[in-house]
């Protein structure tokens, strides 16, 4: 903890909980402006009714990349492992030191995932990082400061990406909900021209898990999928890379009541509404199942011989077999000209995006497992 304490969050308050930091320096930062790309509440409001839609694209960062980096920053963070009551504001957390193959970047939003409410309930403790940890795998922002041995990535750079290569195996102990982090060269992408920055920090972890998992499962063109949870952030994703990427002959796949219209609008050829039907059920057979819900029992039944079942959470019932996703900014680079061209398009929950200050209740409603979409955190702070 005081290696951490000493280089990732300093001197600082933190609320009911004051052993775990000492008290801030005296003099605070000077704060720095977003950039002016970065969303407001009203616009906001103005994507709460569209779930599936690119934005035209943000203004220049050159602003961004003239700003002097501080020394502290704002971060949520948390020193014990729970529920959602643990997160604390830190109002001067240290900025992250920059390796030689980093870039630091000015996170303009942030987006939460199921694997970083397990991380903080302490499910994958063997193999965290150290506490206290600033949560959080996804990122969108503008590159401020370089390492010597970066060469691709610039100051002024828009980017975005998964920031730790492996969420599960020594994942990064100072992550994206924060105003600055520090991420691999590798790990980043350029964002995407025509999506703005909400939209970019929702895909990293869930494009990369879906087109991975379909990939690892043998998906190719002229075969059939059935994707389980089919609207939200992963499933979403995997729809709509199946069809426009893989060219699948037939993509099928799960929802409730009020989300079947949204799974047709995705490029599902059936969508199927699991509180009227058990999709096991059915007489239809797939060469790929994708499991993003955990019903791997299920799943195996709807396979073809010789087909693959991905499983994402839950248990593994053989022939399933479970995928965990690795961060590689080349694969986000590949998607890129499909997200530009509209072919595959970002999903944001319509509750969204939270503002930095309602991080805990983001939390608690990703948790209700009822979000359509990716759950955004913007602006920050």
């Amino acid at each position: 903890m005081q290696a951490f304490l000493s280089s990732s969050i300093p001197a600082t308050s933190y609320p009911r909980s004051s052993s775990f930091l000492p008290q801030p320096p005296p003099q605070a930062p000077a704060r720095l402006a977003l950039p002016s790309s970065a969303p407001s509440r009203a616009a906001a409001v103005a994507r709460r009714d569209r779930c599936v839609a690119a934005s035209a694209s943000s203004s220049p960062a050159a602003t961004a990349a003239a700003m002097e980096v501080p020394a502290t920053m704002k971060a949520w963070a948390y020193d014990a492992y729970g529920d959602a009551s643990v997160l604390k504001l830190v109002e001067a957390a240290a900025v992250p030191a920059v390796g030689e193959d980093q870039v630091l970047v000015r996170v303009v939003a942030a987006a939460l995932n199921p694997v970083d409410a397990k991380r903080r309930a302490g499910k994958f403790q063997a193999t965290d990082s150290p506490l206290p940890t600033v949560p959080g795998y996804d990122v969108a922002g503008v590159v401020v400061k370089v390492g010597g041995q970066v060469e691709g990535l610039k100051e002024g750079d828009e980017v975005y990406g998964m920031i730790s290569e492996k969420p599960l195996e020594g994942p990064k102990q100072s992550g994206s909900l924060a105003e600055y982090t520090a991420v691999e060269e590798k790990l980043l992408a350029r964002k995407p021209k025509g999506i703005d920055f909400v939209q970019a920090a929702g895909l990293p972890v869930a494009i990369l898990t879906a087109s991975q998992g379909l990939e690892k499962a043998g998906m190719a063109a002229g075969k059939s999928v059935l994707v389980l949870g089919g609207a939200g952030g992963v499933g979403s994703l995997a729809i709509q890379l199946a069809k426009q990427v893989y060219g699948a002959s037939k993509v099928a796949a799960t929802a409730s009541t009020k989300k079947i219209e949204l799974l047709k609008r995705l490029g599902a050829d059936v969508a199927i509404d699991y509180t009227k039907e058990n999709f096991d059920e059915l007489p239809d057979k797939y060469d790929v199942v994708f499991d993003a819900v955990g019903q791997g029992d299920k799943a195996v039944k709807v396979v073809k011989e010789g087909g693959s079942v991905v499983v994402l959470t839950g248990a593994v019932t053989p022939p399933g077999f479970r995928f965990v996703v690795t961060s590689n900014g080349s694969t986000l680079e590949e998607l890129n000209p499909y997200l530009e061209s509209g072919k595959v398009k970002p999903l944001v929950d319509p509750q969204g995006p939270f503002p930095f200050s309602k991080v805990v209740e983001a939390f608690s409603y990703l948790e209700t497992g009822r979000a359509t979409g990716k759950v955004v955190i913007s602006p920050i702070p």
